[in-house]
């Protein structure tokens, strides 16, 4: 019966290759929100909390928005599971640490311990992507708006306890969770039938199968998300071999 049925997300039902250029979502709330957003983002000053460096992660975070939520990419994610993943990978790797890093100040007071941030984040990403969860937020805008908002939130408490936490112990975390991601993606790839109902007619049109586009979703997800939480883990290891390079050379300027 899944197979038959006609999946109509909050991106809008899926599109085929010859219109889904034209398809913008026009919803007015999130219009709305992101106008009123865009207003005061435009009027805010830079001062003591909000530095320029701040103010432009904000602004990133806003234009993301657009390009996740309005622009075609939103249709396009409701055809492809891949692009759903793309979309979700978006969420947890890019606007999350934007909108830590520009609200931090704002974010100081709110407890999170690094191994719990860790796996929350984890359980919430991975329940998602169960094919039952998933299914259900193609089918209810409330599920949907429910599943974008704890991707992010977790993804946000994340971030908030790696940039507290020592680089040891930061970058744990950061491999346990590259792990998870790898794990995940894995799972998905090598899966032996298509999972996800939404999507089992949807890429037809294009040209290619359900199964064919969760195995491609499986690898963006094994390969390309694992490879940036490890870009993370390898930068800041980099930063604090650099730190304690330079305080041994303070310590013996000779």
């Amino acid at each position: 019966m899944d197979e038959l049925r006609r999946w109509v997300p909050y991106c809008g039902e899926a599109p085929g290759p010859e219109i889904w250029l034209s398809r913008w979502n026009v919803d007015p709330v999130l219009g709305a929100v992101l106008l009123l957003l865009a207003l005061a983002l435009w009027r805010v000053s830079v001062g003591q909390d909000v530095t320029p460096r701040r103010l432009l992660s904000l602004r990133c975070a806003w234009a993301l928005t657009v390009v996740l939520y309005v622009s075609p990419l939103c249709a396009l994610s409701s055809a492809f599971f891949t692009v759903r993943v793309i979309h979700h990978l978006a969420l947890v790797l890019v606007m999350a640490p934007l909108l830590v890093f520009g609200l931090e100040p704002w974010l100081r007071r709110l407890p999170t311990p690094l191994w719990s941030a860790t796996a929350i984040a984890a359980m919430v990403f991975w329940t998602w992507h169960a094919p039952a969860p998933y299914a259900a937020a193609l089918s209810s805008d409330l599920i949907y708006a429910l599943m974008q908002f704890t991707l992010l939130a977790s993804a946000m408490g994340f971030w908030i306890a790696v940039r507290r936490s020592g680089p040891t112990a930061a970058m744990g975390a950061i491999l346990v969770t590259t792990v998870l991601m790898g794990l995940l993606g894995a799972l998905i790839t090598f899966a032996a039938r298509p999972l996800y109902a939404p999507h089992f007619a949807s890429t037809l049109s294009w040209g290619v199968s359900p199964l064919q586009d969760q195995q491609l979703a499986g690898i963006t997800m094994w390969a390309p998300g694992s490879i940036a939480y490890l870009a993370v883990a390898m930068w800041i290891g980099w930063r604090w071999l650099d730190a304690e390079r330079a305080r041994g050379l303070r310590a013996d300027p000779a």
